[in-house]
């Protein structure tokens, strides 16, 4: 009984999963359409990917660093103090 149970939970468990892959990716097409990078505005260290100073997400070396960027709804950045939609 307890393999029964095992199995269908496997089973439901790869469905789900294929169904949310499908769910996410869509939305991820959705969520890029409605995003922008916002130079300037970050925190050192909250960096959401690689700058031209360093090589990966959370390496910013100082607060509002102009060439860090964090990802925003669109028409966000230009509200912001020091944010820019391009790199300095």
């Amino acid at each position: 009984m307890d393999k029964i149970k095992t199995l269908t939970l496997a089973g439901l468990t790869l469905l789900g999963s294929n169904f949310i892959v499908v769910d996410a990716s869509a939305a991820a097409d959705t969520n890029a359409a409605t995003k922008e990078k916002c130079y300037g505005v970050v925190k050192a260290g909250q960096n959401d990917c690689a700058t031209k100073t360093s090589s990966c997400a959370g390496s910013s070396n100082a607060d509002g660093q102009k060439d860090a960027f964090i990802t925003l709804p669109k028409g966000l950045c230009d509200k912001l103090v020091g944010g820019n939609l391009t790199s300095s």
